[in-house]
């Protein structure tokens, strides 16, 4: 007997990935600062948990204390923490150069035709920025 489930009637609104950090006020400071997100909120006495935005792009940080995944694998395998799509990634490539932030990828075309950047945080978490393409 083949069971039929109701069609949902409910909209994805957004998507809000989850970056492990050290220290929550050091990796606000890092995303407000240099990637021009602001703070959404803060939770805790000292911060445990916290989120960041900008544009539709909402970003959880919650304090661990040690990597919960393997820097060197993670670097290897380009593990990504989150992926924010633009409308044109070269201005906010351009943008975060001028900030002095560090690339894991620098901008370029995707055979799958988007325009990337990878951003690494001061955790190691990546986080890729993708556009249209040229």
């Amino acid at each position: 007997m083949t069971r039929r489930h109701p069609v949902s009637v409910t909209t994805v609104v957004t998507a809000e990935p989850q970056l492990y950090v050290r220290d929550i006020a050091a990796s606000t400071a890092f995303y407000v600062e240099k990637l021009g997100f602001a703070v959404a909120f803060s939770y805790g006495d000292p911060p445990f948990y916290g989120q960041i935005r900008r544009g539709g792009a909402r970003l959880n940080l919650r304090h661990v204390d040690a990597p919960v995944i393997d820097p060197a694998r993670r670097d290897q395998e380009q593990l990504l923490a989150a992926s924010i799509a633009v409308d044109d990634a070269a201005p906010l490539f351009l943008e975060y150069s001028a900030a002095s932030v560090e690339f894991a990828q620098p901008l370029q075309n995707e055979p799958w035709g988007a325009r990337t950047f990878i951003v690494r945080d001061p955790d190691g978490n990546l986080i890729l920025f993708a556009g249209r393409p040229d």
